[in-house]
């Protein structure tokens, strides 16, 4: 008896719990474009708009920019309402090759050739901006190339509609409505007009390839017309991206780092911008410049870092602060390497790396990513375990090779796969 009553029970609550799901009948479709581009408007007028008229924006202005604006569907990383996120791809299958590859010669060649030539053509606007702002002129001319082709590179999408569409239904909203936000502030200020505002897909605007936010912070009038003219003004493009190094932290008069030998004793764990040393320490300890020459003489009481993005499988550098600058700029060590290496050519003709970049073999991400969780289950600091060798994971393999009577070579190799228990 006890156990029907326990059965009945149950039968009871299993009534109970599908009941609202019965009661509730199919889910409901998610909805038409059509529908959602009438989300949208509603979400402008109800949602977006106090915001921006609690933060100044006019409603003249906001109206012009949104004019015309539709969602723009061909944008990554959408979710409209009523949808669920894609589920991500798996990275298992993702490779991850030589740091070489990034250092295309067609891309470096062309960024070369044209900062050459606009050294030149702007020689007295650079060096305005280089006494006002610190930052070498060949430096600045290698950002700019290399992130609009010198404004060649076409900039074709609305900023409003790229801005408004991914903060209406981006994966990333949030981040995406405060830039959105700083654009209305851009105009509100007559900056720049809203015809103007030309982004890339992903909302960074004109010929340095500033989000929003960068631009208010970093933007200048440089040619004296009483605009931030990213978009169309050379003296305005250039003075902008020294600005923006300027406030990132540019040492004036210092290099952004050199092509150097480390000695095969020296070991390559070392690396890292957390165990910066005096360059005259680094030289004492060996470490001497490819060309053969002395560390200048006023670099020798500055701070400097390892640098080896390949391990011993290919260049090693003694950076600056200058460099990590210069990494602020876009979030990557090969960047910066390759903006500080451009310029390096533009200003005095250096020719390739002396260090060759090694052959160092295709490997998964997945592979990778499991010898970062062994390192890490042995107490190593890798950084992410996410199958992309940062400097940590890189010294981190270095210290474990040594410890394992290993050549360290401070970079992912084919025999570690499975070897790090």
């Amino acid at each position: 008896m006890p156990k029907l009553v326990a059965a009945l029970k149950c039968l009871a609550a299993m009534a109970v719990f599908c009941l609202p799901f019965l009661l509730a009948g199919p889910a409901a479709a998610a909805p038409s474009k059509a529908e959602t581009e009438a989300q949208f408007k509603t979400w402008l007028d109800r949602d977006l708009w106090p915001e921006a008229k609690a933060k100044g924006v006019s409603r003249t202005v906001f109206d012009k920019a949104f004019s015309g604006v539709t969602l723009n569907w061909k944008l990554p990383d959408l979710v409209p309402p009523g949808t669920r996120p894609k589920t991500p791809k798996k990275q298992a299958q993702a490779e991850f090759g030589s740091p070489g590859k990034y250092f295309n010669a067609k891309t470096m060649g062309a960024v070369t050739r044209g900062g050459q030539a606009r050294h030149s053509q702007y020689g007295g606007l650079l060096k305005r901006i280089d006494k006002q702002y610190g930052v070498p002129g060949a430096i600045v001319l290698a950002i700019w190339g290399r992130e609009s082709g010198f404004g060649a590179v076409k900039i074709p999408y609305d900023a409003f509609e790229v801005l408004g569409t991914k903060a209406f239904m981006a994966t990333r909203k949030e981040m995406f409505r405060g830039q959105l936000l700083a654009a209305l502030e851009i105009v509100q200020k007559n900056y720049i007009d809203t015809g103007s505002m030309k982004s890339s897909w992903a909302g960074a605007m004109g010929q340095p390839q500033f989000m929003p936010t960068s631009y208010l912070e970093h933007a200048v009038d440089f040619d004296g017309d009483g605009k931030r003219d990213i978009w169309n003004s050379v003296p305005d493009t250039l003075a902008s991206i020294a600005n923006y190094l300027r406030l990132h932290g540019w040492q004036r008069g210092r290099d952004w780092g050199f092509e150097v030998i480390v000695p095969a004793g020296l070991t390559c764990a070392l690396e890292g911008p957390d165990q910066g040393l005096k360059i005259a320490d680094w030289a004492r300890m060996g470490i001497t410049r490819v060309n053969g020459k002395p560390f200048p003489a006023n670099e020798l009481a500055g701070e400097g870092y390892l640098l080896m993005p390949a391990g011993r499988h290919g260049p090693a550098f003694i950076a600056t602060p200058n460099f990590y600058v210069l990494k602020d700029y876009n979030m990557s060590d090969l960047y910066a390497l390759f903006i500080g290496h451009v310029g390096d050519r533009i200003a005095y003709g250096a020719g390739d790396f002396k260090g060759a970049w090694g052959n160092v073999g295709t490997m998964y991400r997945s592979d990778i990513a499991a010898m970062q969780r062994a390192l890490q289950a042995k107490g190593y600091d890798v950084g992410k375990a996410d199958g992309l060798p940062g400097f940590k994971t890189r010294r981190s393999i270095g210290d474990w090779q040594a410890r394992h009577g290993q050549a360290a070579t401070c970079f992912p190799e084919k025999s570690m796969i499975g070897a790090i228990r």
